[in-house]
This record gives structure tokens, C-alpha cells and sequence, in this order.
């Protein structure tokens, strides 16, 4: 048999280039800088457990990491991904070990901890409270929605923000120029290169310096990386759009908001920076028609044709026909007059349903196909509305006998509202007109 020796396969840039102190560590200053609550609880020594919460690449293990060093606290490491109570427990036994061992307390860093299920979160807790160790967990989801209020309680969130370019802007530097970086190699990079990496990096640094590297590996010692050599290595990478995270809510949020704002231009650059990240243009549509409903309603009722419309031709045609009749739609309904008339009494309606129970139909509204029925006197004195003055039964009570009269529905003073609330105003003075003619005959 013939053996093969290998090389130690070398760490990525991403890796090497880890912050090995505070002073490294680029980014977050909102929560490290000196007087900031983090920086301040390290130099006090109340270290405490607490979740990261950020989008990728912007140094939550990094940080994680640092705190322990800082500390002289033990590092135990765990990914929700790979990780379940069987791990939690020999991380726990470990803790202790070291507490008994060593005198030396211990930090349970876990990654990607919204991926714990309720469970396993829960088996943190009676060792976070004993002091066993000082959680700290890592999400990039909002952990109000992913993690439990138990957990939440006994641990302080800090939000960890998207790098920007300054930050951005040194890791190039010292990618560049340190050895445990790309620096045992002369390169250079053009300002238009870099402020293409900038871009295509989206303020995660693990992109940026994967990007760099993989744009490295293809240049000779001691040439330039340009703009046309990083075009190639970034194909059509695509800007951060995790659907179903916390980015997908975000911009679908700052979509619906820019239309209900009215400002066409808003809204279509989100569109379009949710369709750059990949996301489904279906999707969109389907928003798009309840964004319709919601906020543009009977003002002008031809926005909700109009958004079906542009479904129907993204689910016939596909891109780019399709993307094109949704984007008609979101300027449409941006530039359209607003109205939550419907929305507003759709929900009423609801709490009133859901809040006075199953209320019997009143007798005069039952129909009555069979001769018992009629016989109980379903329908009588049913006021057919096509052979009343107008069309219109004016005085007659629909609702149920145990509940008094309810106007949920108020139109707007804005686009066909305006008919249609003149309409209702109209018909309410031949309801008084009624009741003050029923009340003379009595």
C-alpha cells in the first residue's frame, strides 16, 4: 500500500485574520467603545451572560472569543446546527470540571442558538442561574421570536451592527499587508476594485476577505487584483437576503411602508433589492395584492385588479415580463390614494365576532326552504330590498337581536371613498327618516 504525505491544508483568510485582541477587533463600537455598557462590564470584571444578535460575518464568534481571553475565562464552543442535549451536557460537565479543577469559571459560546428548540434552550437555564457558566449565544435571527422569554430574562441582548466601509476599509488593509494574512505575498488592489469588494462584501467581513482570497489564488506574486479580475470572481453574487430571517421581514417591511408613504421610488428600490438577493418574485406578488386591500382599498378599488393582474403575468410568463408588471403595480399602488377603511373594519368585525360569541341569526334573516321552517316563521317580515324605494330597505337591522347596531366600516375622505361615504351618508337619513315615520305611527 502506498502512503501519501499531505501538507496541512491552511487556514482561510477569514480565519487568520481573526481578531486576537480588542485592539484588533474592528466594528461594534457602539457597544465597545470606552463609557459603552459592554466595554464598561469588562473592565469591571461583570461579565455577564448576554446574545449576540447581528447579521453574518460582523464578529459575534470574534467577540465571543475576545471576552474569554479578556477574562481568563475557559472557551467551550457549541453549534446549534450540529449540537443537542447530549452536547449541551458534556459542555455543562465541563464547565464544572474546570470550576473544580482550576478555580477558572467558563463561557458557553453557541452559535446559531435560535436553531435550539424550546427544549434544549430550556436546559441552559438552570445552569446559567447557578452560575455553572456565563451563557452567550449568537443569532442572526430576533431572538424576541426565536428564543425563549426564560432564556431572554437572564440574558442581556446586544445588537451587533453590518460593518461599514471604514471597518471594511482595515481588513483589506491588513489582509493585505500582515503574514498571517495575504502579506507573505506582494499584491496591490485598485480603488475601483476595492470599491467593488466594498459593495459586493455587504458589511460582512468574512465575505469580503473570502471574496479577497478567492481573487488572490488567482493572480501571480506581486501583481494588482482590478475591478475586471473581482467582476469575474463575483459573477452574480447576490446582496443579503436571507428569506425567512430576519433581512427577508425587513425589507419586505420597508417595501410595504414605502408604498403606504407614497413614495414610488422607495418602493421600487426595495423590489428590486429583494429580487437582487433572490427572492421570490411570486412572493412579492402575493404581498403586493395585500398591500392593495390594506392601504389602497375602495379609494381606489382598480389597484387590487390591477395587482392580481401583474401575479397572473409573473406566474404565465415568469422574469422578466413578470417582474416588470409587478413593479407597474407597486408604483401604481404607491402613487394611488390611500385608504385602511376596510382593513380597520375587517378587524373590528372580527373582535366583535370573536368577542360576543356564536349569536343566533335573527329570525326575519333565516332562510326557509322546507314547510317546517316556514311554519317557525323563518324569513317573515323580510324586507326584500329590490322592491322597497331606492332599492334599499331603510330602517331594517341585520344584526343579530343581542347586538346593538355597529358602524365599522368609515370611508375615507380620499379617492372613491369620497363617493361612497357620501352614499352611506345619504342612506343613513333615510334610516332616520324611517325610524321617525315608525314612531309617529305607534
Amino acid at each position: 500500500m502506498q502512503l501519501f504525505s499531505c501538507e496541512p491544508i491552511a487556514q482561510p483568510l477569514a480565519a487568520r485574520l481573526r481578531a486576537s485582541s480588542l485592539e484588533e477587533y474592528v466594528g461594534q463600537q457602539h457597544i465597545l467603545a470606552v463609557g459603552k455598557p459592554l466595554r464598561e462590564a469588562l473592565e469591571q470584571g461583570a461579565l455577564h451572560s448576554m446574545i449576540f444578535w447581528g447579521p453574518p460575518g460582523v464578529g459575534k464568534t470574534t467577540l465571543a472569543r475576545l471576552l474569554a481571553q479578556v477574562t481568563d475565562a475557559h472557551f467551550i464552543t457549541l453549534s446549534a446546527v450540529l449540537s443537542g442535549v447530549k452536547e449541551i451536557r458534556e459542555a455543562v460537565q465541563e464547565a464544572k470540571q474546570q470550576a473544580a479543577q482550576y478555580g477558572r469559571r467558563s463561557i458557553l459560546f453557541v452559535d446559531e442558538v435560535h436553531r435550539f428548540n424550546k427544549g434544549q434552550q430550556d436546559a441552559f437555564l438552570p445552569y446559567v442561574e447557578d452560575g455553572t457558566f456565563i451563557f452567550i449565544g449568537a443569532t442572526t435571527e430576533n431572538p424576541s421570536f426565536e428564543l425563549n422569554n426564560a432564556l431572554l430574562s437572564r440574558a442581556r441582548v446586544y445588537v451587533l451592527q453590518s460593518l461599514d466601509d471604514t471597518a471594511l476599509q482595515q481588513l483589506i488593509t491588513r489582509a493585505l499587508h500582515e503574514a498571517r494574512g495575504l502579506g507573505e505575498r506582494q499584491l496591490s488592489i485598485t480603488s475601483e476594485a476595492q470599491e467593488l469588494l466594498l459593495r459586493a462584501a455587504d458589511g460582512d467581513a468574512r465575505r469580503l476577505l473570502n471574496l479577497l482570497e478567492n481573487a488572490a489564488d488567482l493572480v501571480e506574486d506581486g501583481a494588482c487584483i482590478d475591478s475586471e479580475l473581482l467582476g469575474n470572481v463575483l459573477g452574480d453574487s447576490m446582496r443579503r437576503f436571507d428569506k425567512g430571517g430576519e433581512a427577508f421581514y425587513d425589507q419586505i417591511s420597508a417595501l410595504h411602508k414605502s408604498v403606504r408613504g407614497s413614495n414610488p421610488d422607495a418602493a421600487l428600490y426595495w423590489y428590486t433589492r429583494m429580487l437582487d438577493g433572490g427572492c421570490d418574485p411570486l412572493y412579492v406578488a402575493r404581498r403586493v395584492v395585500r398591500m392593495a386591500s390594506e392601504d389602497i382599498g375602495n379609494a381606489d378599488p382598480r389597484a387590487l385588479t390591477l395587482c392580481v393582474s401583474a401575479w397572473d403575468v409573473q406566474e404565465r410568463l415568469g422574469s422578466p415580463e413578470g417582474e416588470l408588471a409587478i413593479a407597474q403595480a407597486i408604483v401604481y399602488l404607491a402613487c394611488a390614494p390611500k385608504s385602511n377603511a376596510v382593513y380597520m373594519a375587517y378587524n373590528a368585525a372580527r373582535r366583535d365576532a370573536q368577542g360576543f360569541g356564536s349569536l343566533e341569526v335573527p329570525i326575519h334573516l333565516r332562510n326557509a326552504p322546507t314547510k317546517l321552517m316556514k311554519e317557525l316563521g323563518y324569513g317573515d317580515e323580510y324586507r326584500y330590498a329590490h322592491d322597497e324605494p331606492e332599492a334599499y330597505a331603510a330602517g331594517e337591522d341585520y344584526f343579530p337581536e343581542a347586538l346593538m347596531p355597529r358602524q365599522y366600516y368609515q370611508p375615507a375622505t380620499r379617492g372613491l371613498e369620497i363617493k361612497i361615504g357620501e352614499k352611506l351618508q345619504y342612506l343613513k337619513r333615510l334610516d332616520a327618516q324611517s325610524s321617525k315615520q315608525r314612531r309617529a305611527v305607534k
